[in-house]
């Protein structure tokens, strides 16, 4: 099939290339009718064009289309080339002053805190970083996509509207010029004519719904047989069914339908299947059934090629249409006209209409196509945008009916335009004005939830699926609302007064419709069966919170408006109580003499409902009456005398009680809902208009009515009114009933109501309730946070309640309130209170929760007591309330106040008798307080005139009336002070006694009893020297407590050290061995330490004891004792790698014998330095991994370590290891012979040794031919003349015992497995290289963190990681033991053909491809298994010494082939010393032997600096190997940091200070040596510039350098499309920051497959860049992601704070985020540590819903 389409398309695509674009425009032109002719030339060309097979060629088809189609259209429009007509159009044009940049996904977008209207209004970062905004408080967030950038427009921002550049544009505008002025009269037609007809082409087509037929005009002809199967997408099935179905459906391969899915999912609709009908429908029926079994199944149309066609060219048109009227604002211009001309059909026959309203029925891509072309024309046209917003508000309730039933996102629906339109001021109010929108929008939402009660309330339970999903979209119409709200009108006209109270009455008809909302009964008997739908009701109060506040705010902003608004919410509230008192009988109640009528009800067994909007709405109201004077300027306006207190009070009083019973326990049986709702109406997020409006309404109730009364009905309501309206109730009570239960629910509710009255009295600081601003009422909630703990800025943001803007107002008062103290490297910034606020703390604070005022309380009264003060919290001062609330103060004079308080008073002095608790003799003291505070103010400021009438001293001072004479309120108190059972509150009784003397002297003027007078005095003084006695008490107790705790604490000190013995054990003994060699020793002190060579320091042996972690059992490490061992953790590492892109083809085949000096990957080994005993560790092991396979058989969770591979955590330390280290005594000591001859100088040892490998391989090459003729064979051997004192048949006995040798096996063969990624085999000859390798990379990156830090080289190292580097070292040393000799020797014979070479090995690398550490180490470890067959007496130590030099030296001249020479003008020109002129000597052979290929000799001076500099790492890695090798103590010069000790560390290796007399020493060997490294072709090669070497010293690896301003990361990750999906906004960029790479995270269309198994970017790059490990920074989320393997992974906190000194992971709260460059030091830290897989098991460890990630799809 394929071959035969192929000539057929050619020669269309001749033809079509065959076109000229000016002759069919010129046909155009000369055309009668255009229509006609513009239809058949697309029904003729867009089919041969577009879906020409199976698979879309976007490329060919934008090109031919180009040509065909659309270059015609721009000569017809231009009359000329289009490549002169436009820019021409452009030049005349004057460029726009609005930036109108619309946003991709993930794009940064800036708000402004302090200039923005409101937060929508946004800047883009180019005109963000021109702005006057940059220096303000910003706030920095990732578009979802499609807003755009609000820059220019002066209605968006308070000041600074321009940035730079649009600011230039803005010079000459003169008020609505008409853009067409700029075009000539035959442009503006041909241009109308092609828009229309074009536009009105595109809509039919888009808006198309018939599958097999297209509108008659661009039928054509000829009609193929071709269909697509067309899948849409829906936001119901999930990926994995879709692929799952289409793979069934089209049998496609997996990946084929993941490509499918993922383009359905990007643009909306993809054919699956192209072909006849018959073939594309049976595809839609097999996709059909199997997806509609528990849903609606995916939509699925067979459509006819040529249809498609033409809607995909009907999309390229509206694309084209918006690039061709950015070069002129005329061409945009008419554009508008053509969309918004009413058609022929009258209303919503426009085109923009049309599209509008068939929104829901295109797929995604088109929406977005035509979406965008709005945004660029009508929006970014002030004057169509107006009609735009006229048509949008005419077709609202239509487009929100249709976003509600469509199941796309919010993003893809036209109904999100409502942000771009509503949000401007003088549309909002034109369309308030002109279309009701207010109105309009709210009866909308009314008309979508018709769920109600017989009451016409809203009823949500037994909501199902699909309506609650309805819920959840009918909730952007709020969002609407309070767009069109959110800037409040500066000044009113008529018309807008009379729309705004027609929707204020709409509102008001909601709220009623919540008023009374899902009534509660308490459940008696036995606990609720179903927990009842609460949260949809709550989750409307949330979403509505808002558009209340802000609702109040415009009325408040007009007088006549909130009168009006006052008298409608009231009339509202009334028909809500219309039948107030029907079915309730009224009674009477009456206390000291008080009488009041009111109805019996009972909270305890009526209904009763949280919700409560309307009161509420009227509490808020009358508050702004009392704040705007409007109560005192017009109250004959307002209906205040027909006001019914009680009436009001009624409803938010039962809600009061509802909290309070249930506090007491009351409603247990009532379930989880009732605790969540009453949780929720105390929350910041809602208690402003719930809570905190309640108690107002109280207040309002309570200023307007007798308080007497007003308390008897709250009595009554509380269900208290029997206790206190009856004599001796209480004392009765508690002797008759014993039932604990109905005890402690009446004293909680008492406590509660007591509480509630201190808040009715105390609360004013709501601006109109007292005399205060909004800012003192933010400073009081700031304050009483921050006297519970001190807190970092987000925190605080929590607690506080924001506005519609998302502001809490915060900024602007926490600098008068608080000290801000900086961030360590962990932790966050924090606030700490003022101490000079502390006198402000109010304990019943009232939006304190219990848990809050309790801590409230203890961290207040402990900061007294650290300041030695009393730790009395009497009442703060409170300001004066407004003249509306002023009668409130009478309460607490009220006779009733005064009972309660007497009463409860009474059952204190006789404690036994009564059931009473001390919260409510706290609270009644608080009230006194109170009492006395405000008396103390109305005596301050009072005027000549006034007689005060608060007289609460009087009135406490009197005892009762005749027939019981109870004492007064002041004898009582005085009783208590001295009662001892009330220690903690008598602070609190001697404040008030002092309190009210002091209020009784500014009584002076009135006359009193001089009795009283002086009993007060005398009183005072008593008290004052009680108080001094009580002060040395109280000091006392204090002194013996803190003994008595330092004494337990010592003894808990005892415990521990005895209890983790082994712990201090380890590293007492790691000093004891370090210092007992410096200290004691006499020969150390007085001579020089040599760590290698004949001439060794011989060091006394230490003996050692350990101690096992798990027995506890105590043994000395020996040679034949049982295997001691160190929990290990071996990885693979390229943290040192130079060279990122190696890769091991097949580790089966590859040699590691060289290291490559770029250490592309090594391999690394840790240890948390825990000893155990090998066989228990075995046995720990084995349980490990019998728990791991139960767990299997159990639950299938992930643990945080992997036992399959051989992973456990540390029994002590929890730290993740996967092997073991045995614990050795210096291996050398053990093989060390006797030397008993002169040592060989280096060319003699050389010849020997090279003699004996001859020898030895003559032999091997013996026995592997095969032994024909023995007379033969003894002739061979007496050829070969065996080197004097060789025996190489001689085996030497392993020393170790059995379970020692077992473990060198296990570490050998776990070091294999995991550098190699292969399977396990001790058998392998490079087990032994694998384990010298390792010893090697961990010194040298030891070497390279502590040079790194500028530590020196033997300073204090932790002690597990000496441990581990001399256990590593020592096993390393050892490990040969356990391989076959013979092995080794091959090792070694190869390993010293790298440097004297030997005609047996060829193909050796060259001496620049060596890494010269890893040679050396491999050389001195493998060294003893040809010197063990030696019994010439050379000893092991010359060896060592020898092999030292020849690497030394080899590394020298590594050095100088490729040291760079740059000459500065630096050259000392003093005369040289000694090392200068050895070394340019060197160079000058070094110059001869490369035939002089070598650059020209440089000075002396930089060469033996550059060789110097390049070969200290090498020294120091040495001088650590040996160390641990030999054991011998480091000099102390060497562990002072500083200075580069290069002299130190040359005697300690015993090299000479001038390394270059090592060659003049040597030079007859060392001259044919050089010559033989410089003749290698790679050597020449690379002098002559064909290949690269690594240079000396190699830079250390540092993470990549991130910027210091988060956004730019922002801004790089969106301009990031995936690599895989054509240019497609990635969702989840990642930035790798260890090479830099972004990638493409979480997501489908970057799956690779890893060892048989799909992973994610992430995963796979950590295989290719870290060998397994992976720091990310995830730049959305602004987290660090740190990868192991395919199964490990934990978040990190990010390196990036704002400027509280806080991260903010998940970019949630936007501030303005910087670098911090410690916090990222410490995460390169931990890699250069090769911390990263132990932090991740830490982390996994702590918190087990790390476990459960795939991290591997990341």
């Amino acid at each position: 099939m394929a071959s035969e389409l192929e000539p057929e398309v050619q020669a269309i695509d001749r033809s079509l290339l065959e076109c000229s674009a000016e002759e069919i425009a010129g046909k155009w032109l000369q055309a009668t009718d255009l229509t006609r002719e513009l239809y058949q030339h697309l029904a003729h060309y867009v089919p041969k064009i577009y879906c020409r097979g199976p698979n879309p060629f976007p490329q060919k088809e934008d090109m031919l289309a180009q040509h065909v189609l659309l270059g015609p259209m721009e000569w017809y429009l231009c009359g000329e080339d289009p490549a002169f007509g436009f820019p021409k159009l452009e030049q005349a044009n004057k460029p726009s002053h609005l930036c109108g940049r619309v946003f991709k996904v993930g794009e940064p977008t800036y708000s402004c805190r302090d200039c923005a209207v409101d937060p929508t209004c946004v800047l883009c970062m180019e005109c963000f970083l021109g702005s006057i905004h940059r220096d303000h408080r910003y706030r920095m967030t990732t578009s979802g996509g499609g807003g755009f950038c609000d820059c220019g427009d002066t209605e968006a921002w308070k000041e600074g509207p321009y940035c730079q550049k649009h600011e230039l544009n803005t010079s000459e505008i003169e008020e609505e010029e008409d853009p067409l002025v700029h075009l000539s009269e035959d442009v503006i037609a041909r241009t109308y004519n092609i828009f229309a007809i074009m536009f009105r082409y595109a809509v039919e087509i888009l808006i198309w719904e018939k599958e097999s037929e297209l509108p008659e005009d661009l039928e054509m002809v000829e009609k193929s047989d071709t269909y697509y199967c067309m899948l849409f997408n829906d936001e119901v099935h999930t990926y994995e069914q879709v692929i799952y179905t289409l793979q069934k459906a089209v049998n496609c391969t997996q990946k084929e339908a993941i490509g499918f899915a993922t383009t359905v999912d990007r643009d909306g609709r993809r054919s699956v299947r192209y072909g006849d009908f018959q073939y594309c429908e049976q595809a839609k029926s097999v996709i059909v059934r199997n997806t509609s079994r528990q849903t609606k199944p995916l939509k699925v149309q067979v459509m006819h090629s040529s249809i498609v066609a033409h809607q995909n060219f009907g999309l390229k048109l509206l694309s084209w249409l918006g690039s061709i009227i950015g070069y002129s604002d005329g061409l945009r211009r008419i554009l508008c006209q053509v969309g918004l001309q009413e058609g022929p059909d009258g209303e919503n026959s426009s085109l923009v209409d049309r599209l509008m309203l068939s929104d829901s029925k295109l797929w995604k891509g088109a929406r977005s196509v035509y979406h965008q072309l709005f945004m660029s024309s009508l929006l970014m046209d002030l004057k169509y945008k107006k009609l735009f917003a006229v048509r949008f508000a005419k077709n609202y309730e239509r487009l929100q009916s249709d976003y509600v039933t469509d199941d796309h996102d919010r993003e893809f629906s036209v109904a999100d335009l409502s942000v771009q339109i509503f949000t401007v001021p003088s549309l909002a109010r034109m369309l308030i004005t002109e279309e009701n929108l207010m109105s309009i929008i709210i009866k909308t939402f009314m008309d979508h939830l018709r769920h109600r009660d017989a009451q016409g309330r809203f009823q949500f339970e037994r909501y199902t699926a699909l309506q609650a999903f309805k819920f959840r979209r009918v909730q952007s119409l709020i969002l609407d609302l309070k767009y069109v709200l959110i800037s409040k009108p500066t000044e009113w006209s008529d018309e807008l007064r009379q729309k705004f109270l027609e929707g204020f009455d709409a509102f008001l008809e909601l709220l009623k419709c919540m008023q009374g909302m899902d009534p509660i009964t308490r459940q008696v008997g036995q606990h609720i069966e179903m927990e009842p739908e609460w949260e949809a009701a709550f989750t409307l109060q949330m979403k509505l919170t808002h558009v209340i506040s802000m609702m109040q705010d415009w009325c408040a902003s007009d007088e006549k408006v909130l009168i009006e608004a006052y008298k409608k919410c009231l009339a509202v509230l009334m028909q809500c109580h219309g039948g107030y008192t029907d079915g309730e009988q009224p009674i009477t109640l009456s206390i000291c003499g008080h009488s009041v009528e009111t109805i019996r009800y009972c909270v305890s067994q009526e209904k009763v409902s949280i919700h409560l909007p309307v009161s509420r709405l009227l509490a808020g109201l009358h508050v702004l009456l009392s704040k705007s004077e409007v109560a005192y300027k017009f109250p004959e306006l307002l209906p205040l005398s027909e006001l019914s207190p009680p009436m009001l009070i009624e409803h938010p009083l039962r809600c009061l009680v509802l909290c309070a019973q249930v506090h007491a326990g009351m409603w247990r049986r009532n379930g989880f809902s009732l605790v969540n709702q009453i949780y929720y109406y105390h929350n910041v997020k809602c208690r402003r208009e719930m809570f905190d409006k309640d108690v107002v309404m109280l207040q309002t109730g309570v200023s307007m009515m007798d308080p007497n009364h007003f308390l008897m009905i709250m009595l009554s309501r509380f269900e208290l009114y029997q206790i206190f309206s009856t004599p001796d109730y209480g004392k009765r009570f508690s002797s008759e009933i014993t039932h604990k239960d109905v005890v402690q629910q009446n004293n909680t509710l008492i406590e509660e109501m007591l509480y509630l009255i201190i808040m009715l009295v105390g609360e004013r600081f709501s601006p109109g309730v007292g005399q205060v601003n909004a800012t003192d009422e933010i400073k009081r909630e700031i304050i009483h946070q921050l006297s519970i703990k001190p807190m970092a800025h987000s925190e605080l943001v929590k607690s506080l309640p924001e506005d519609e803007n998302k502001e809490t107002g915060m900024e602007s008062v926490i600098e008068a309130v608080a000290h801000f103290k900086k961030p360590g490297l962990t932790g966050r910034g924090m606030y700490e209170l003022k101490p000079e606020c502390a006198k402000e703390f109010n304990l019943y604070f009232y939006h304190f929760s219990r848990a809050e005022q309790s801590k409230a309380e203890e961290a207040q009264r402990k900061l007294k007591r650290q300041n030695r003060e009393d730790t009395a919290l009497p009442p703060p001062v409170l300001p004066p309330f407004c003249p509306l609330f002023a009668s409130l103060v009478n309460i607490l004079q009220s006779d009733v106040m005064l009972c309660i308080m007497g009463t409860i008073l009474q059952w204190a002095v006789e404690h036994n008798g009564y059931a009473w608790s001390e919260s409510m003799l706290q609270r009644v003291l608080h009230l006194i307080g109170m009492a006395l505070q405000e008396e103390k103010q109305h005596l301050e400021n009072v005027t000549e005139e006034h007689v005060v009438t608060f007289t609460f001293t009087q009135k406490i001072s009197k005892p009762g009336e005749a027939p019981k004479n109870s004492p007064s309120i002041l004898a009582m108190l005085e009783t208590l002070q001295n009662a001892p059972y009330l220690e903690v509150h008598k602070d609190m009784i001697r404040w008030i006694l002092k309190t009210f003397n002091a209020v009784k002297k500014m009584r002076e003027s009135s006359p009193t009893s001089p009795v009283a007078e002086t009993e007060g005095t005398i009183m005072e003084e008593t008290s004052r020297d009680k108080d001094k006695a009580e002060r040395k008490r109280k000091a006392e107790i204090a002194r013996l407590r803190r003994e008595k705790i330092m004494a337990q604490m010592s003894e808990m000190q005892r415990h521990f050290i005895d209890e983790n013995k082994e712990l201090f054990q380890q590293t007492l003994e790691l000093d004891a061995s370090t210092s007992a060699v410096l200290d004691n020793s006499p020969v150390a002190s007085d001579m020089t330490l040599t760590a290698l060579g004949p001439a060794q320091t011989q060091v006394p042996e230490q003996r050692q004891f350990v101690t096992c972690i798990l027995c506890q059992e105590e043994q000395e490490v020996k040679v034949e004792s049982r295997a001691m061992v160190l929990a290990a953790f071996v990885q693979r590492s390229t943290v040192l790698s130079k060279n990122r892109s190696k890769f091991i083809q097949d580790p089966e085949k590859y040699d590691p014998l060289f290291m490559h000096p770029d250490l592309s990957c090594g391999t690394h080994t840790s240890s948390c330095g825990h000893i155990m005993h090998a066989h228990c560790w075995q046995r720990y092991f084995d349980s490990v991994q019998a728990k791991e396979q139960r767990r299997q058989q159990r639950l299938r969770l992930h643990t945080s370590y992997d036992v399959e591979n051989g992973e456990f955590l540390c029994p002590l330390c929890e730290c993740l290891s996967n092997t073991v280290i045995p614990l050795l005594l210096p291996p050398r000591n053990i093989f060390n012979k006797l030397n008993f001859s002169d040592q060989p100088n280096l060319t003699q040892w050389i010849r020997t040794i090279s003699q004996q490998i001859k020898a030895l391989q003559f032999l091997r090459k013996e026995e592997s031919t095969p032994n024909n003729a023995s007379t033969k064979n003894s002739e061979n051997v007496d050829e070969l003349q065996l080197p004097e004192g060789f025996r190489p048949d001689f085996r030497p006995k392993n020393p170790y015992s059995e379970s020692i040798k077992e473990m060198l096996t296990t570490f050998g063969t776990a070091t294999y497995k995991v550098g190699l990624k292969v399977h396990p085999n001790e058998e392998d000859p490079r087990v032994p290289i694998m384990c010298w390798g390792s010893c090697a990379y961990t010194i040298q990156s030891i070497e390279r963190i502590l040079s790194d830090e500028d530590k020196p080289l033997f300073g204090p190292l932790p002690c597990r990681l000496d441990d581990c580097l001399r256990s590593l070292t020592r096993f390393a040393a050892a490990h040969w033991t356990v391989a076959s000799v013979s092995v080794v020797q091959g090792h070694f014979c190869k390993l010293f053909a790298s440097l004297v070479p030997n005609d047996s090995h060829e193909e050796l690398p060259c001496i620049l491809d060596i890494d010269m550490f890893h040679l050396l180490v491999a050389l001195v470890l493998a060294f003893p298994a040809l010197q063990c067959q030696d019994f010439s007496g050379i000893s092991l130590g010359t060896g060592d010494l020898h092999i030292f030099h020849l690497v030394t030296m080899a590394h020298i001249i590594q050095i100088l082939l490729t040291s760079c020479t740059e000459e500065n003008g630096m050259d000392q020109e003093n005369p040289t010393c000694e090392e200068e002129s050895a070394v340019l000597a060197l160079y000058k052979t070094l110059h001869r032997y490369t035939g002089s290929a070598l650059k020209e000799i440089p000075s002396g001076w930089h060469l033996w600096r550059s060789v110097r500099a390049g070969i200290m790492p090498f020294l120091k890695c040495s001088a650590l190997f040996f160390h641990y090798l030999n054991g011998v103590p480091s000099p102390p010069d060497i562990q002072v940091p500083g200075t580069s000790h290069f002299e130190h560390l040359c005697n300690y290796l015993s090299l000479p200070n001038n390394l270059i007399c090592l060659f003049q020493e040597n030079s007859e060997i060392m001259n044919s040596l050089i010559e033989s490294w410089c003749r290698n072709s790679e050597v020449k090669r690379y002098l002559e510039g064909e290949r690269d070497a690594i240079r000396y010293p190699r830079e250390s690896n540092k993470l990549i350098n991130l910027p210091e301003d988060y956004s730019s990361l922002i801004n790089q990750a969106s301009n990031f499309s995936c690599p895989k999906s054509g240019g497609d906004k990635s969702r989840a960029p990642t930035l790798c920051l260890v090479c830099g790479s972004l990638l493409c995270s979480q997501s489908y269309c970057c799956q690779t497959e890893l060892e048989g198994e799909d992973v994610g970017a992430c995963t796979a790059h950590t295989y290719s860049c870290g060998s397994g490990v992976g720091i990310f920074l995830r730049v959305r989320e602004c987290q660090v992601l740190f990868l192991a393997g395919k199964t490990k992974g934990c978040f990190y906190s990010p390196p990036y704070l704002d400027d509280y000194g806080e991260t903010d992971q998940g970019l949630r709260r936007g501030n303005p985020l910087h670098l911090c460059k410690e916090r990222f030091k410490k995460i390169q830290k931990l890699w250069h540590q090769h911390s990263v897989t132990e932090e991740i098991g830490h982390a996994q460890e702590a918190n087990q819903t790390l476990v459960g990630i795939d991290w591997q799809h990341l």
